[in-house]
C-alpha cells in the first residue's frame, strides 16, 4: 500500500481543502490518522483501500487501543476513516464504508479547563496597563476572544474588513466555512480601537489581517498561544493558559448569567447543541461547589 494509497490520501486532502474548506490543523489531524491506518494496512499485507472491511477496521482500532489511545482519540480515528471512505465511495473506488458500524470504546467525559471571572478580569485588565503597542494588540486579541467566544483559528483569520465599527459587530467564518455575525462587548471594542490606532505602525493598508506581528505579517496560531502564556505569566496566573480557555470562559460565564443554551450554541458556532451542553456540566459543577460551601447540611465537620 504505497504510491496508489498515498495518491488517494493526497486527493482526499485536496477535497478537504477545496470542498469542505477545513482548517490546516484539522486536515493535519485527518492525514495523521489516515497515515496510521495506511501503515497498519501495509503491515497486514493489504494493498488497496478497497480491500478493507469492518473486521480490519475493528482490528486496527483494537490495536490502537492497546497502544494506549483513549476513547476520544479512537473516535477521531474512526471519524477520519468514515470521512475518507465516504470520499472514496463518491469517487467510485469503493462501494462500502468499512468503518460505518465500528464503535470506539467510551472514555470518561472530561470537562474543559476554563478561567473564573476574577481570573479572566485580572488577565485582561492588568495586561492593558502597558506602553508596549504589541501588548495592546495582545489584549485586544484576548478581549475579542472572550467577548465573542472565538476559536483560535477564527481570531487568527480575522481581517480588517470583518470589523464593523458602525454597528459594533464582528463577521466570523468558523468551521465548515459557516459564517456568523457576533456582537462585540464594550471592553473589547475599546481595546480593539486602541489597537487599530497603533496598527499602522506595523502594517500598511495592503495588509488585510486584523492582527499582525512586528514585521507586519498575519499572526500565526503559535504566536497567539505564546503571547497569551506570556500575558498570563505577567499577570501572575500560576497555570497553563491557552486561547480556548477564554472561549470556554465566555460560554460558561454567559450560561451562568443567562441560562440560554440555544443562544450560546449560535454564538459559539456549534452545529450540534450536544457540543454546547458540556457547559451545562460546568455550570452545575460551579453550583455544586457553592452548595457544598454554603448549605448548612452540606458542610463537613
Amino acid at each position: 500500500m504505497q504510491d496508489e494509497a498515498l495518491a488517494w490520501l493526497d486527493r482526499h486532502d485536496r477535497h478537504l481543502t477545496s470542498e469542505r474548506r477545513l482548517s490546516p490543523l484539522s486536515r493535519e489531524h485527518y492525514r495523521r490518522d489516515l497515515e496510521r491506518l495506511r501503515l497498519w494496512c501495509a503491515s497486514q499485507g493489504l494493498k488497496l483501500w478497497e480491500d478493507l472491511d469492518g473486521h480490519h477496521v475493528r482490528a486496527f482500532i483494537a490495536g490502537e487501543h492497546r497502544r494506549g489511545l483513549g476513547g476520544r482519540s479512537l473516535q477521531r480515528r474512526l471519524s477520519a476513516i468514515r470521512g475518507f471512505y465516504r470520499f472514496l465511495i463518491r469517487e467510485g473506488l469503493c462501494r462500502n464504508n468499512p468503518a460505518q458500524d465500528v464503535r470506539a470504546p467510551k472514555s470518561p467525559g472530561r470537562l474543559p479547563a476554563t478561567l473564573d471571572p476574577d481570573q479572566t478580569a485580572r488577565l485582561l485588565d492588568q495586561g492593558a496597563e502597558t506602553d508596549d503597542p504589541l501588548q495592546h494588540r495582545d489584549v485586544a486579541i484576548f478581549e475579542l476572544v472572550y467577548s465573542c467566544g472565538l476559536r483560535l483559528a477564527e481570531v487568527a483569520a480575522l481581517n480588517r474588513g470583518d470589523v464593523d465599527a458602525d454597528s459594533d459587530m464582528l463577521q466570523v467564518t468558523g468551521k465548515g466555512a459557516r459564517a456568523r455575525l457576533l456582537p462585540v462587548g464594550r471592553m473589547a471594542r475599546r481595546r480593539l480601537a486602541a489597537w487599530l490606532n497603533l496598527r499602522p505602525r506595523f502594517a500598511g493598508p495592503e495588509q488585510a489581517a486584523l492582527f499582525v506581528s512586528c514585521r507586519g505579517e498575519r499572526l500565526s496560531h503559535r504566536s497567539i498561544q505564546s503571547r497569551l502564556q506570556r500575558l498570563a505569566a505577567l499577570t501572575g496566573l500560576d497555570r497553563h493558559v491557552h486561547p480556548h480557555m477564554l472561549r470556554h470562559a465566555f460560554a460558561s460565564h454567559l450560561l451562568e448569567s443567562s441560562g440560554d443554551l440555544r443562544a450560546i450554541q449560535d454564538l459559539l458556532g456549534h452545529a450540534d447543541i450536544g457540543t454546547t451542553q458540556i457547559y451545562t456540566h460546568l455550570d452545575f459543577q460551579h453550583l455544586a461547589e457553592v452548595y457544598d460551601q454554603a448549605h448548612p447540611r452540606a458542610r463537613r465537620k
